[in-house]
């Protein structure tokens, strides 16, 4: 039966949270079919899913993703594209993830420097990055992953008094030699349905899933701070101890919320300190207008999130005649001035990741992809794709950590590039960081005042291939003209070519559509919503804001963490709820939170201007 949490177990901004899930249950026996243990759809909710099917012994088990086959879980091959024997080694290499914070908790405990945990922390880093969606599908890589892991993990013994030594099986895991065959049998051994029989409890298990693909986001952003040679020794802390506890199938209802909202309190830090090294090393973002239209010449195309190797190949290509194009995510990298200033970072190419398979092989060029999300190459482009830091492709070209891209220089020359320039040019305005947004505080609230602005409307997150998200276009659309919109993500690519909002004025002027920037740049739109909550002297949820937010990956359920740690509400969701949502946590997030699907565009966008 479903109880209440103890509120004083739950961080501040969430002790009104309640319980979910029931008695602690027996461990039963490793289930045959996974049907067994996956829920169905909770009826107390305007949230729907399919009936979870009849699988027995599957092939695999992921529903990391949005986007999941059947809304249940891809059990044969992913949807993304991963195979059985790559989902197994990506299984495996999180439980050696376990073991290390085990160990590196019980270091830091025994006194271990930062110095001492620096090898462990930057594995874990990369090491978990590289198990996000659509990153690594490598097994070979992945394998090299866990090898490394278990050097690092027999450091930190070294560093640990035997009568402090952690105890258990994840503890005391030992992969060392195995081979690749031998990985995907571990890795098989410890998959999805295996663990949540361990648990013996559904809700306890949803909280452990929700935990750790928030703990993989906020690694995530956690490692592009890395790149850009920020690592915070508290947040480590904080990562390791929270693998520490996913790493128990104790079913711990108390324990398992605190230590998601703590996943959320966490990656606010991250992204806090993301800001301030973007900002930092090249320069406080502008407003820039960018070229969405190819323009005469050889090119090389830059896909993914690390602004720094964006940086190191624009050095490298400078002089050389070669122009070099955005796409996706790297799109809002045309308003740091530091990046600008190379003349030849000549526009954007491209739209959201989903569409790179047709975008990457009409692209006359190589193209590079430093961070997610990659999919697997057609041929047509397979031998001009280079792959960067965690990604993973076989069969393609890598650049290690020397940044060297004297190869992807030389074939970019060697190819014919754009014949001609397309005229008219068009353009998108990108720059909106919270530095150069809260500037505008006093126009946006004499704006509600006077009329022009009746409502803020947040439409961000991850795009995906489903029909569905189309709703983020109509809802963009449907909005008055009256409405601000605030954007971020690679969602905005749904609506930031559309012909009723580009170049769109508010009645003083401002900008319809302010795009803050990356996935990783929400931390800006938290920053404007605190700021004019204390402008106006109320909280963000009585602002005249509303979030409409597209879910699709593992960064996406970091910074929904990171709003629920803040005690947000009235979030729209979608375009579906997570598959590994059980229907007694979906309860608690409803009642707590007001979490709202996303339905109709048009019904949805009156509710939202009358602030429901």
């Amino acid at each position: 039966m479903l109880h209440r949490l103890a509120a004083q177990s739950l961080p501040r901004a969430a002790r009104s949270v309640a319980a979910v899930g029931g008695r602690r249950a027996s461990r039963p026996a490793v289930p045959r079919s996974v049907a067994a243990v996956v829920p169905a759809s909770s009826s107390s909710s305007s949230f729907s899913s399919a009936p979870a099917p009849a699988i027995s012994n599957p092939d695999m088990m992921c529903r990391q993703c949005e986007q999941t086959k059947d809304h249940f879980a891809c059990t044969t091959v992913g949807v993304c594209g991963k195979t059985a024997e790559t989902s197994a080694m990506q299984d495996a290499l999180m439980h050696v993830a376990k073991s290390v914070g085990l160990w590196a908790t019980a270091a830091r405990n025994a006194g271990a420097t930062e110095d001492q945990l620096k090898d462990a922390n930057v594995w874990t880093l990369r090491s978990v990055f590289s198990t996000l969606t659509n990153v690594n599908f490598s097994e070979e890589r992945i394998a090299g992953y866990v090898r490394e892991g278990m050097e690092v993990k027999k450091g930190l013994e070294e560093l640990v008094p035997s009568s402090s030594a952690p105890k258990g099986p994840v503890a005391e895991l030992d992969l060392t030699g195995m081979s690749l065959e031998d990985l995907e049998a571990f890795g098989h051994g410890v998959m999805l349905p295996v663990r949540q029989a361990a648990m013996g409890n559904d809700d306890c298990f949803s909280l452990n899933e929700i935990g750790t693909y928030g703990l993989k986001g906020a690694c995530a952003y956690a490692s592009h701070c890395h790149q850009l040679g920020r690592m915070d020794e508290s947040v480590m802390a904080d990562v390791h101890a929270i693998l520490s506890k996913l790493a128990s199938d104790e079913p711990d209802l108390e324990g398992l919320l605190a230590n998601a909202l703590k996943v959320g309190e966490v990656n606010g830090r991250v992204l806090a300190m993301l800001d301030d090294a973007h900002a930092t090393t090249f320069g406080v973002p502008e407003p820039t207008p960018v070229r969405m239209t190819a323009a005469e010449g050889k090119g090389i195309l830059v896909s993914g999130h690390d602004l720094k190797d964006l940086e190191a190949l624009l050095v490298q290509t400078e002089g050389t005649g070669v122009n070099v194009y955005t796409h996706g995510e790297m799109l809002p990298a045309h308003g740091y001035p530091g990046l600008k200033k190379y003349e030849h970072l000549a526009g954007n190419y491209g739209t959201a990741w989903q569409n790179q398979k047709l975008e990457f092989s009409m692209f006359p060029g190589p193209i590079v992809v430093t961070t997610n999300c990659v999919l697997e190459p057609r041929r047509a482009y397979r031998d001009r794709l280079y792959t960067m830091n965690e990604v993973g492709v076989d069969g393609v070209g890598h650049i290690g950590e020397d940044r060297d891209f004297s190869a992807v220089i030389e074939q970019a020359k060697s190819m014919k590039g754009f014949q001609k320039t397309v005229e008219p040019a068009t353009y998108h305005t990108v720059g909106f960081n919270h530095r150069a947004v809260l500037p505008l505080a006093e126009q946006v609230i004499e704006a509600t005042k006077s009329g022009d602005l009746s409502r803020i409307v947040l439409i961000g997150g991850c795009d995906g291939s489903q029909f569905d998200r189309n709703y983020f276009t109509e809802l963009a659309e449907e909005l008055p003209e009256d409405a601000l919109i605030l954007t971020l993500g690679c969602a905005k690519n749904r609506f930031i070519r559309s012909e009723k909002l580009m170049g769109a004025t508010l009645g003083n002027g401002m900008p319809r559509v302010l795009d803050m920037g990356q996935c990783n740049d929400s931390y800006s739109a938290i920053v404007v919503a605190s700021e004019l909550a204390k402008a106006l002297d109320c909280t963000v949820n009585d602002l005249p804001l509303s979030l409409a937010l597209s879910h699709l990956e593992q960064k996406a359920a970091a910074v929904l963490l990171t709003l629920l740690n803040m005690g947000v509400k009235n979030i729209r969701l979608g375009p579906s709820l997570p598959a590994y949502v059980t229907p007694g946590v979906l309860d608690v997030l409803v009642e707590n939170y007001n979490l709202m699907p996303t339905l109709n565009a048009q019904d949805d966008a009156k509710k939202i201007m009358v602030g429901e």
